[in-house]
């Protein structure tokens, strides 16, 4: 049975769609009213856009750069090569999943609609909350991650310019982090056509950067080289954790970070033309193109990293910096990084992108204390600034784990569990109450559905145990994991609201459209 027999109040028949006081445009916007939503955006970003803009999200040169301490402390080489590449299959099994409910649903309400459409009537509004909850805390983070990351980019930039002569503090790095900021606050609140051309742009850094980097690491190590044997096969641990097996499953980190954001496809729905057909292309054509670079450039890494304990002792504040400087020399190595400091820029714009467009539908379904603000579109650029600039506002609070010495490994962590809770709370309700609910769209996974929702459920659910460990095994104050703080800290405020009085008047996603069938505004979904 179809989501819109189970719940007649779902759907809107096609036939009665003239009978709107303002009928919807085009097919999409039809069902988009099926689904119980007006068209509140310009539907700008055609396919090549679309595919771009889930490409640009996950940034390969620039989140492989961000994140290479990870596979140099869990594993060297082998956390390199295999650290990578294992987990991409997992991944993958997530991304079809989503894909088929991206084609079913295509509303930037997403994940947490999906959730609600999916589950037991009795539970359906919980599991909006929850999975709408992990979504935004993934988003924030995940903005946050990003653009650290660039400020630290930019300071190592900095400290090979200078000849090491400046080194940037913590508070320094902040304060390029806010600046990084406030100058995606003003990219993201552009016009859809404005953001749309933009990925264009954004794809072609991205890739281009990419494959310079696979190139020059190749061609320029010369001697410096190791064998083929030691490039896939050589293993260090270096975490501190006297287990391997475990040591090298902490590499994962590093692609779990990277492949993240491929939800944006569904979250820009609305602003998409032929969505039910471009977004699940885009997700899958985005995570795969990732996987597939992302691979080739730390084989590459692999084979131009003489001595592993040499960028990991480096004064800069990313491994990856030394490995340039050392292939290329000064010069070469901030020519290059500049490319990579832009891929890394647009990658955090992206990001902002989706992050707004997840707290403008929640909002949109009164989820968010102070959603009439958040929920508001402007009436010159018809994006949601309002949402933008709390995206970037609880960024910069995020930012403030930058003083720790596990910065990033603590947001990496709270990113990549906050997101794929999200991911996979709907696909566990797809598998079990929602297996006859679903109407399938453009894209199928037919009878597979079942066994790739099993494997993605239960990779997202060793992933998450995996990432709420510390880096090393003894920790410290300073160099704790606060992905559990951040995730813990959320988990209890949603709980409690939940508890006092979200369950009163949360009943999950709502209508918005005006419907001559009722006389309701905002009746329940």
């Amino acid at each position: 049975m179809s989501i819109s027999e189970k719940q007649p109040g779902v759907s809107v028949d096609t036939a009665s769609s003239k009978d709107y006081p303002t009928p919807p445009r085009n097919a999409d916007d039809t069902l988009l009213a099926e689904l119980g939503y007006k068209a509140e955006f310009k539907r700008e970003f055609s396919m090549i856009e679309t595919i771009a803009f889930a490409f640009s999200i996950m940034g390969v040169v620039g989140s492989v750069s961000s994140t290479f301490s990870f596979p140099l402390v869990s594993g060297g080489h082998v956390g390199m090569v295999w650290g990578w590449l294992i987990p991409c299959f997992f991944v993958m099994a997530v991304a079809s999943s989503m894909a088929e409910l991206v084609s079913s649903m295509p509303t930037s309400a997403g994940l947490y609609y999906f959730s609600a459409k999916l589950a037991p009537p009795r539970y359906s509004a919980l599991a909006s909350w929850i999975t709408g909850w992990a979504n935004i805390t993934g988003q924030v983070t995940l903005v946050c991650s990003i653009d650290f990351t660039c400020a630290q980019m930019i300071a190592t930039a900095i400290a090979v310019s200078s000849d090491g002569a400046m080194i940037v503090s913590s508070g320094a790095t902040y304060g390029i982090l806010l600046a990084i900021l406030f100058t995606h606050g003003l990219v993201c609140s552009a016009a859809t056509n404005i953001l749309a051309r933009l990925n264009l742009f954004y794809v072609i850094v991205n890739v281009g950067t990419t494959i310079a980097a696979i190139i020059t690491l190749l061609v320029c190590s010369g001697g410096n080289r190791v064998s083929t044997n030691e490039a896939f096969t050589m293993f260090e641990n270096n975490t501190g954790w006297s287990n391997n097996g475990w040591a090298f499953l902490l590499a994962f980190t590093a692609p779990m970070w990277t492949l993240t954001g491929y939800d944006s496809a569904a979250h820009i729905s609305e602003e998409v033309a032929g969505a039910q057909r471009t977004a699940p292309i885009a997700i899958l054509v985005g995570v795969f193109g990732t996987q597939a670079l992302g691979w080739l450039l730390l084989i590459a890494c692999s084979f131009a990293t003489a001595s592993v304990t040499n960028l990991l002792t480096s004064a800069l504040p990313l491994p990856m910096g030394q490995l340039f400087l050392n292939v290329l020399g000064k010069r070469g190595m901030l020519v290059i990084w500049c490319f990579i400091i832009v891929v890394q820029f647009v990658t955090g714009a992206a990001q902002g992108v989706d992050a707004s467009r997840v707290i403008f539908a929640f909002a949109r379904d009164n989820a968010l204390p102070g959603s009439r603000w958040w929920k508001q579109i402007n009436r010159h650029t018809q994006t949601p600034v309002n949402a933008v600039w709390l995206v970037m506002a609880a960024a910069a609070v995020c930012g403030l784990l930058g003083f720790s010495a596990a910065a990033l490994t603590s947001l990496a962590g709270a990113s990549v569990i906050g997101l794929y809770v999200s991911y996979a709370t709907p696909i566990f309700l797809r598998i079990t109450s929602g297996r006859n609910k679903l109407v399938p769209g453009t894209f199928s996974l037919g009878r597979w559905y079942m066994p790739i929702g099993i494997i993605a459920v239960a990779w997202v659910s060793f992933i998450v145990v995996l990432l709420f460990f510390p880096p090393t095994q003894t920790a410290t104050p300073v160099g704790m994991n606060y992905a559990v703080v951040i995730i813990v800290g959320v988990f209890i405020f949603a709980s409690i609201s939940w508890v006092v009085s979200a369950h009163k008047w949360f009943h999950g996603p709502i209508k918005n459209i005006d419907d001559p069938r009722s006389s309701l505004e905002g009746k329940e979904l």
